[in-house]
C-alpha cells in the first residue's frame, strides 16, 4: 500500500521547476500511506511523486520501476499477488531487478501493451509513462480496491491516490459536488438499484474506472479507454454444462484457498480482522496456515457484544490456537467534532459513520501496539455476490427474495421514467409487459449483484481502503478475486437457490475448516441489528459536540454559502435535537451525512494538516479476554452497561409517560407514553417494577430508588436500559 501522486502535461509541453512543489505537497498529504520512503521525479512532461509502505522486498523494492531500456517508467500502488507466476512466464533473459511484486507489471507492459494486465491478479492503481510512445497509462484493479483520481484540463492531468492530494494543487477546484451527493442512492438510501458510476463526491475529480486501462497521449491529451475486465454475465453457462452442486463448491473452496495464500504472502507482518462471521473466520484458518502465530483483531463495543460478534471471534481464534486482541471502543467512546472532522477528511467520502470510526481505532490501535504489522486480511465484500444480503432483504426464502429484487429492479427502471410509474402503481392491476422497462427484468438478481457490486467500489473499498491506510496499513480483500466471482456467476439461475440463498456456497465451501457454530452461524450486520442503539449514541455524540471556539455542528456544517444552499440550519438543529431528545428516533446516520457534506464543504477552504502532522486522541484499550463465560460481567460492564445508570444517576419518567391503573383488570398497570399504552405490567409478578416506576422522581439518585422498591441491581437494570434507551424514562444528572 503506497501513495501514488503525478503531474503531467497534456500539450506537448514539458513541466516547469515549479511543479517539484506540487509534487511535494502531494506526497505530503499522501505520507500516511507510505511511511517508509519518499520519492519524486520529473523530466520533460511527466512529474511523479510516490511514498512507501514496504511489504514486499523492503530494501530493494522502492519505485519509481524503470524499463532496462529506460522506455518505461511505472509507480504503483497495491499487490500483485502472482507476480512470480507472471514473471516465469517472461521472456527467456529476463531479469528483474528487485524483488517488488509490481516490478513484473513494467515487463508485460513492453511484451502485451494494453493486454498487460489481463492475467494479473491483486490490488493495484497504477501510472505508467511510456516514453517511446510519449503517453500516460492508468489503471486500477478488477474491482476498484486501490484508488486513483485525477482532475485535467486543456493543459494538464493531476492525479494521486486520494482525492485530498489534488487539492494541494492549486489550480484543481475544490468544490463538493452537492446534487451528485444527495442524488446518490448509496448516500440517500433510496429503495432501488443503482447502477451507474460511482461519484467521486468533488466536483472536477474523476476517478480511473475499475477494470480499467486509461490511455492519454502526452501530445495532444486525447484519450482512450480499454476495459480489461468487467461483471461476466450470470447463468452464462447452460444448465446441462454446468457443474454440479458439489464442484461448485469444491471450485469455490479451492480458489478461496489460493486468494488467501496469495494475500497472506508478505515480507512483513500481516494480521486479520477477525469479525465473529463466517466470512473473516474463513480467511483467518486459511492465512492460519501460512502466517505462523497469526494476530487477529476483533472491535470490542456494544454493538459487538450484543449482537455476538466479539464473543464468536474470541471463541473461534481460541478454538484454532491463534490470538485474538479485543480493541474496545466503551460506551464512553464518542469523538468530539475535531476528532470526527480528521476521520473525515481521511475517509474523503460523506458515508463515513460508525463503520469508519470503529475501523479506523482498530487499525490505529494494530499499528501502535504492533508495528510489524503492516498488512490486515479481511473478509468483506463476500456477501455481495455470494447470496450474503438475501435473507436479510427477505427472510422468507428464495422465492420472496426474487420478488423483492423484482421490486428493486422496477423502481431502479422508473427512477427516470416518472410518466410510467402509474402502471406499476400496487393499486393498479398488473397489466403491462416488464420488458417495458427494459432488459433488468430479464434477471432481476444479476442487476441486485451489479448494484452490490457498485456498492463494493463506492462504499466497501473505498473506506476499507482509507481507515487502513490512515495508520499505514494495508487492506487486503481475498473475496475480491476475480476468479471467485466468475465461478458464482456462472451458477444457472434454476440452481441459485440452492447455493446462493443464505452464502450456502460459501457455508459449505468452508464446512470442513470451521466448526458448525461458525459456519452455520446467521449472517448479522457489524454494528446494526439488535445493538445499533449503542453505534447511534456515538452518532449522537458527534452531533451534539462543539468545535473550535464552541460551535456546534450546525455552525460548522452550515459555515460555507454553499453549503448553506442545500442545508437549512433550523430544520438541521432541529433534526439533531430531536435525536438529542428521543434517542430511539430513526436514521440518525441520515443526519450525520447531512452534517458529513457540510462539514466537508469547510474543509475545502481551509484545507486540514496532512493527516501524519494532525493530533490524534487516546489509543484504545485493548481487553485481553482469556475465557468469555468468567469475563462477561467484565465486558459487559466496559460496553453495554449504560453510563447514565450508574448508582448516583438520577432519572425521571419523561414528561408524556404515565403509570396508569385498569380499572377493569385487577392488579394490571400500564406504562404508556403520548397516549399510546408501551407495557403491561402484572402487580403479582413484577411489583418490584411498580415499587421502582414510583419510587425514581427526577430527586432521589437510582440507589435509593432501588433500594426503597426493595429489588437489585440485577432485577432491574436490563429494563432500566431499555427505558432509557426508549425515552421512557429520562436521565437528569448524577445525586449531590
Amino acid at each position: 500500500m503506497c501513495g501514488l501522486a503525478g503531474v503531467a502535461r497534456l500539450d506537448g509541453a514539458d513541466l516547469s521547476p515549479e511543479v517539484d512543489h506540487i509534487l511535494s505537497g502531494m506526497t505530503r498529504a499522501l505520507a500516511h500511506r507510505g511511511p517508509d520512503e519518499r520519492e519524486l521525479l520529473r523530466e520533460g512532461p511527466v512529474g511523479l511523486g510516490f511514498t512507501r509502505l514496504s511489504l514486499v522486498d523492503p530494501s530493494g523494492g522502492g519505485q519509481p520501476l524503470a524499463s532496462p531500456d529506460g522506455t518505461v517508467v511505472l509507480i504503483a500502488n497495491g499487490e500483485v499477488y502472482n507476480h512470480r507466476e507472471l514473471a516465469s512466464g517472461l521472456p527467456a533473459g529476463t531479469r528483474l531487478r528487485t524483488g517488488s511484486d509490481c516490478e513484473v507489471l513494467v515487463h508485460l507492459y513492453q511484451r502485451d501493451g494494453l493486454g498487460f494486465l489481463d492475467d494479473v491478479r491483486g490490488m493495484f492503481g497504477l501510472i505508467l509513462w511510456d516514453r517511446a510512445r510519449n503517453r500516460l497509462v492508468l489503471a486500477r484493479d478488477r474491482f476498484g480496491v486501490k484508488p486513483l483520481f485525477y482532475h485535467r484540463d486543456r493543459e494538464r492531468i493531476v492525479l494521486a491516490s486520494e482525492i485530498k492530494a489534488l487539492f494541494t494543487d492549486p489550480r484543481t477546484p475544490r468544490s463538493l459536488d452537492w446534487n451528485a451527493a444527495l442524488g446518490d442512492q448509496g448516500l440517500s438510501g433510496g429503495a432501488y438499484f443503482e447502477t451507474s458510476p460511482p461519484t467521486t463526491w468533488f466536483e472536477g475529480i474523476e476517478s480511473v474506472p475499475a477494470g480499467t486501462i486509461l490511455t492519454i497521449d502526452l501530445a495532444d491529451g486525447r484519450t482512450s479507454s480499454h476495459r480489461y475486465w468487467e461483471l461476466p454475465g450470470f447463468g452464462g453457462v447452460a444448465e446441462g454444462d454446468a457443474p454440479t452442486d458439489r464442484e461448485y463448491v469444491e471450485r469455490f473452496r479451492d480458489l478461496l484457498a489460493e486468494s488467501v495464500a496469495e494475500c497472506a504472502t508478505s515480507d512483513a507482518g500481516l494480521g486479520v480482522f477477525l469479525s465473529g462471521g463466517v466470512d473473516s473466520a474463513a480467511v483467518a484458518a486459511l492465512a492460519a496456515r501460512t502466517v505462523e502465530g497469526l494476530p487477529t483483531f476483533t472491535v470490542l463495543t456494544g454493538s459487538t457484544v450484543v449482537n455476538g460478534d466479539a464473543e464468536y471471534a474470541h471463541r473461534f481464534a481460541q478454538s484454532i490456537g491463534i490470538p485474538n486482541h479485543q480493541v474496545l471502543m466503551g460506551s464512553s467512546r464518542q469523538p468530539d467534532l475535531e476528532e470526527w472532522r480528521r476521520l473525515l477528511w481521511l475517509t474523503e467520502t460523506p458515508q463515513c459513520g460508525p463503520e469508519q470510526f470503529y475501523k479506523h481505532e482498530l487499525h490505529r490501535s494494530v499499528r501502535a501496539r504492533h508495528p510489524e504489522i503492516k498488512g490486515m486480511l479481511l473478509g468483506a465484500a463476500a456477501d455481495e455476490y455470494t447470496g450474503g444480503y438475501t435473507t436479510t432483504f427477505a427472510p422468507g426464502g428464495w422465492g420472496s427474495f426474487l420478488e423483492t429484487v423484482g421490486q428493486l429492479a422496477t423502481r431502479r427502471a422508473l427512477h427516470g421514467r416518472p410518466g410510467l410509474s402509474p402502471w406499476w402503481d400496487s393499486d393498479r392491476p398488473a397489466v403491462m409487459r416488464a420488458e417495458v422497462l427494459g432488459g433488468e427484468h430479464a434477471d432481476p438478481y444479476a442487476e441486485f449483484v451489479r448494484w452490490k457490486m457498485r456498492d463494493v467500489q463506492q462504499y466497501n473499498c473505498w473506506h476499507e481502503d482509507r481507515t487502513a491506510a490512515g495508520s499505514g496499513i494495508e487492506a487486503r480483500v481475498p473475496f475480491l478475486d476475480h476468479r471467485l466471482v466468475e465461478l458464482v456467476s456462472s451458477i444457472p439461475a434454476s440452481r441459485r437457490a440452492g447455493l446462493l440463498w443464505d452464502k450456502q456456497i460459501v457455508r459449505d465451501a468452508v464446512s470442513e475448516l470451521l466448526p458448525p457454530w461458525i459456519s452455520k452461524r446467521p449472517k448479522g450486520p457489524f454494528y446494526h441489528g439488535e445493538g445499533v442503539r449503542h453505534a447511534n449514541r456515538m452518532v449522537r455524540g458527534v452531533l451534539t459536540s462543539t468545535g473550535p471556539g464552541g460551535a456546534d455542528v450546525v455552525e460548522m456544517a452550515c459555515a460555507t454559502a454553499r453549503s448553506r444552499e442545500f442545508l437549512d440550519p433550523v430544520r438541521l438543529r432541529d433534526a439533531i435535537d430531536t435525536l438529542r431528545r428521543e434517542p430511539w428516533s430513526r436514521h440518525p446516520e441520515a443526519v450525520l451525512r447531512a452534517v458529513n457534506l457540510g462539514l466537508l464543504d469547510g474543509m475545502l477552504s481551509d484545507l486540514p494538516a496532512p493527516h501524519v502532522e494532525a493530533p490524534a486522541a487516546p489509543l484504545p484499550p485493548v481487553v485481553e479476554i482469556k475465557n468469555w463465560d468468567a469475563d462477561r460481567e467484565r465486558v459487559e460492564q466496559l460496553t453495554i452497561r449504560d453510563p447514565e445508570l450508574g448508582p448516583g444517576a438520577v432519572l425521571r419518567r419523561s414528561v408524556d409517560t404515565l403509570l396508569l391503573k385498569d380499572a377493569g383488570r385487577a392488579g394490571t398497570w400500564y406504562l404508556a407514553r403520548a397516549g399510546s399504552i408501551e407495557y403491561e405490567i402484572d402487580q403479582d409478578t413484577h411489583a418490584h417494577w411498580l415499587r421502582l416506576l414510583a419510587a425514581i422522581d427526577g430527586r432521589r439518585a437510582l440507589s435509593d430508588a432501588v433500594a426503597e422498591a426493595d429489588c437489585s441491581w440485577e432485577q432491574v437494570l436490563p429494563l432500566l436500559e431499555e427505558l432509557l434507551h426508549t425515552g421512557l424514562l429520562q436521565h437528569v444528572g448524577a445525586a449531590v
